[in-house]
């Protein structure tokens, strides 16, 4: 960078190092820190530069400059405070964006540093060209007038009649009461923006304790608060309407001009269309777009070319009588996503980083000049976000899709997935705030696009008939969000496809169909983060499909190979291992394969080796949206917040990773209905220009329904959204009550759907015992993925002894589950307490060389059973054995009182809906007044084996039997 340090203010020392706001005055003509608690406060008079530091998560700081000119300020001020801009900016290493801000004409980015607003006050520091008083007063009744749908802008007006009109908000602060007259023309969005005001003059000028008023343009004198409002400017009388030169209409069409600057002097570049060919790296130029004029500085240009493009800028304002227009100034590497957008096809790179050894370079330059600095500091990295807390306990349901119909999945098929289909599925579970539902379609990369028009279609009435209260999410296969993989715990994705349209596709097409077969050659890929969060993916069999920084497992009949990567890590080889623990396959460690590994995937080839970096989650940023005849249009709200988001609009939050739609609870049905396609557009324009995918996870998000993993971007009240009437209604109420927002509504809990597309509401014995559904529970630990497989060999002799032995239990009757209808009580019981002793199911289909003992055929298993009662349905367990490992694992009471001597009673009085309960016994220990042989037959199990169960294990089953 050709920039002398000798010219950089030495009060910038150590300036951006830290993530936050920093602020300097222009006083005699030099740059003057302004203390923290002051930063906020403007004076009419004086001229300022505010430093925005962002920490980002990729470990690097992001910086925005600002200079403030008051609308008093001197032109010597001014001109201060644009020179030493630039020479804030050299001492970062040349790469904010700076900004130019007018008194009454900041932009949206400034004002949302110092929410809800900013009130510059009369007067100025005392400086060389002008001397203003600071007046301390007592309280003056004052005027302002607030404009912004998501940002406000405050102005004082004088106090009369004349300065209201009907298309803006006012506020009006008196001694004892704050008014907030809305003109009939203003919208909902700009009259609740507005009470944040409201809230800010209550807290700063009369300490939280005043009355605060609302006051209708068009009331006249039949409201209270309106006739004291009206009396206050001498009784009512109509208002005038504005004049043309008042309105604040948009800029009209202005055919952006580049200017190079050369020594200050601006000459026009010739060009019919804007390319960034035509900026040279050793030029400044100025790009006039009419409302703003961007100053461009290529990377090889000196300090001084730089301060003079700044202040040719300033000299085209003025000759243009331009006051509340914008100047933007930039450096080479380092432009926005606005300025790129101004040019035809801004050529796609990587982002611009500053590198240590260019901060180095600075520090050194800045050490040189005498500055006692230890150096521009880096952002500390950002750890890798944890995943979100979801409960994975919850009631999962998986259908696939047939065409334009769809089928329901058992829940030993549910985690088995084909790149050829698409699929639907429906998860409750526990939030922070009650049930929550999630609705998602997922599209297997060969999938057809008439079954993933279908899907959407199916998924749309599942939400719909959930009263939009569920989360609806469109996933594509190799695209998916963390949420995603933790509700399947143990998911494997084969090739090929079981949906009739895509058999139906391949045949007519002529495609060869490559459907998985527990005959043939199998290489699965694992991946995951845990025993709970395991995915085996299916690849192609050949060399390429390897990674160094995977682990593999190749199959072909009884012969199966491990081959670990040199660059995975130890989790992944845990997982590895755990996929095959009852399984003696053979070991290959990268660059020690066997010739029969390397015959069985073809023929050995280069494949990647480099270290895999996971893709992280980039900074979040939040968008308006206004969508009318099929066009959209957004708007960028910085430095957001929960109450960003009105209840009568629809915002997209994009963090690259993921993009969630958010429909505000008023928005009208027939754009709610839209949301989708609002986000898919969203995605297509790429708004913020940093190549999203087509693939990107898409959420739809009511309010009122929010996920945790959506409300973490946010410091989130749930109770805000709980409130009746629209977005002005209910901040009305909370900043005239001043307490938090209280519920006015029981917490949610959605429907539970079947795929018959029915809901019902299940009642409090089904909801408490969902998660432990026979087809719902979960046994970690054992062998997730390839149990199938592992079975084929699982023997005394070929087991690996870093495994525990599985335990022998008897083999016990399963039907099928019918969603539709929840099955009769005693029967659900027995299943509950059997789920403790079932093993874990089989996730990849059985080889046909499965051991007879092991392999029971899936359609006698599947077939439908009679009803029985609970004792026949249950499997025996002898007295004092544990139901599992896990139990064992998880039970931290201790071993039961001893319970000789108390009485037995019959289970019919001992239930709570008994007509004749038993007396005088302990109401919460209910079940040990069961016989032994009763005990057992109802809950399947001995009562010491129950009381080595968890607490939350024992109550839910007492729940369900109706105990508790």
């Amino acid at each position: 960078m050709a920039v002398s340090m000798r010219e950089v203010d030495p009060v910038f020392q150590g300036a951006g190092q830290k993530d936050g706001l920093e602020i300097w005055r222009i006083e005699k003509l030099q740059a003057v820190p302004v203390p923290k608690e002051s930063h906020g406060k403007f004076f009419t008079g004086d001229s300022y530069i505010i430093l925005k530091t962002t920490a980002l998560k990729n470990g690097s700081f992001r910086n925005d400059i600002h200079y403030w000119l008051g609308k008093d300020t001197s032109q010597d001020e001014a001109g201060t405070a644009a020179i030493k801009t630039v020479e804030l900016d050299a001492a970062l290493g040349g790469r904010a964006v700076q900004y130019r801000e007018v008194q009454g004409n900041e932009t949206e980015k400034f004002l949302s540093y110092f929410r809800p607003c900013i009130i510059p006050e009369e007067g100025g520091v005392a400086s060389g060209f002008r001397h203003t008083e600071i007046n301390e007063r007592e309280h003056v009744t004052r005027l302002f007038v607030c404009r912004g749908r998501h940002t406000v802008h405050v102005k004082e007006v004088p106090f009369a009649r004349s300065s209201l009109n009907h298309d803006d908000i006012f506020i009006l602060d008196t001694k004892s009461k704050i008014f907030q007259f809305n003109g009939s023309n203003s919208s909902i969005q700009e009259r609740a923006k507005a009470l944040e005001v409201v809230q800010y003059l209550k807290d700063t000028n009369h300490e939280g304790k005043c009355d605060v008023a609302a006051v209708e343009d068009g009331k006249l004198m039949a409201d209270a608060d309106a006739g004291e409002f009206w009396g206050l400017f001498g009784g009512f009388a109509p208002l005038p309407r504005k004049t043309f030169s008042e309105l604040n209409g948009k800029d009209t069409a202005f055919a952006s001009k580049l200017l190079c600057v050369n020594k200050g002097q601006t000459v026009s570049v010739d060009c019919e269309v804007l390319t960034r060919a035509l900026l040279d790296t050793t030029k400044c130029y100025l790009l006039d777009c009419g409302s703003e004029i961007y100053a461009w500085m290529g990377r090889e240009t000196a300090l001084e070319d730089r301060k003079r493009a700044g202040l040719a800028a300033e000299e085209l304002l003025r000759e243009g009588n331009r006051p509340k227009s914008h100047i933007i100034r930039l450096m080479e590497g380092f432009e926005t996503v606005i300025f790129r957008s101004k040019f035809n096809k801004w050529p796609k790179k990587a982002e611009a980083v500053v590198s240590d050894e260019s901060r180095g370079k600075v520090a050194a330059l800045l050490k040189r000049q005498g500055f006692n600095v230890k150096g521009i500091a880096k952002a500390a990295p950002v750890k890798e976000e944890p995943q979100p807390q979801i409960d994975c306990t919850g009631n999962l349901q998986v259908w696939r899709v047939n065409d334009s119909d769809k089928t329901f999945l058992s829940f030993s098929e549910q985690c088995k997935f084909y790149s050829g289909d698409c699929y639907i599925f429906q998860y409750s579970y526990t939030g922070d705030e009650g049930e929550e539902c999630l609705v998602g379609t997922w599209f297997g990369k060969r999938s057809i696009q008439e079954e993933r028009t279908a899907a959407i279609s199916l998924a749309d009435k599942m939400v719909e008939s959930l009263k939009f209260q569920a989360v609806l999410v469109r996933l594509y296969e190799g695209k998916e969000p963390i949420e995603f993989f933790p509700i399947f715990q143990n998911l494997v994705i084969f090739k090929g496809g079981a949906s009739t349209g895509y058999k139906k596709f391949v045949s007519e097409n002529g495609i060869e169909d490559d459907t998985y077969s527990e005959n043939g050659v199998a290489l699965f890929r694992i991946q995951g983060s845990g025993p709970d969060n395991m995915q085996a993916i299916q690849v192609d069999t050949a060399a390429p499909s390897l990674n160094s920084s995977y682990c593999y497992i190749l199959h072909d009949g009884d012969t199966v190979f491990t081959w670990v990567g040199n660059l995975s890590s130890s989790m992944d080889q845990e997982l590895a291992e755990r996929q095959l623990d009852v399984i003696k396959s053979r070991l290959l460690k990268e660059g020690s394969e066997y010739d029969q590994f390397w015959k069985l995937l073809g023929v050995k080839s280069e494949y990647p080796s480099q270290k895999i970096v996971r893709d992280q989650e980039s900074d979040a940023h939040l968008f308006s949206c206004t969508f009318s005849k099929g066009v959209l249009k957004v708007r960028e709200i910085f430095n957001f917040a929960q109450d960003d988001m009105m209840a009568e609009d629809i915002f997209i939050l994009d963090c690259h990773s993921s993009v969630f739609v958010w429909v505000g609870q008023h928005v009208d049905t027939k754009i709610r209905a839209q949301a989708l396609s609002i986000g898919e557009k969203f995605i297509e324009f790429d708004i913020l220009m940093e190549d999203l995918s087509r693939e990107t996870p898409l959420y739809v998000i009511a309010e009122g329904s929010e996920p945790q993993f959506f409300t973490r971007f946010f410091t989130w009240d749930s109770a805000k959204s709980a409130l009746h009437g629209n977005s002005f209604e209910r901040r009305l109420s909370i900043v005239k009550d001043g307490l938090k927002p209280r519920r006015d509504k029981p917490k949610r809990r959605p429907t539970t759907s079947s795929h018959t597309g029915r809901s019902s509401v299940p009642d409090k014995s089904q909801r408490r015992s969902a998660s432990f559904s026979p087809d719902r529970v979960r046994v970690r630990g054992r062998s997730p993925a390839f149990n199938a497989l592992a079975a084929n060999f699982e023997n005394s002799n070929t087991r690996n002894l870093s495994t525990p032995p599985p335990a022998a239990r008897k083999p016990f009757s399963k039907s099928s589950p019918d969603p539709a209808k929840p099955p009769q009580r005693a029967a659900s019981i027995a299943a509950m307490s059997a789920s403790f002793e079932r093993p874990r199911p089989t996730l990849i289909p059985k080889s046909i060389k499965a051991s007879p003992d092991v392999n029971k055929p899936q359609s006698e298993a599947s077939k439908p059973k009679p009803e029985v009662n609970a004792k026949e349905s249950t499997p025996a367990v002898k007295d004092g054995q544990t139901l599992t490992s896990t139990i064992q694992e998880d039970a931290k009471e201790g071993q039961p009182e001893d319970e000789e001597g108390l009485p037995a009673y019959p289970y019919d009085r001992l239930r709570t809906s008994s007509t004749n309960p038993v007396k005088d016994i302990d109401q919460t220990r209910r079940e040990t007044y069961l016989s032994s042989a009763e005990f057992r037959e109802k809950f399947g199990m001995t009562k010491e084996a129950f009381a080595k169960l968890p607490k939350w294990k024992q109550n839910r089953l007492k729940i369900a039997l109706q105990l508790f």
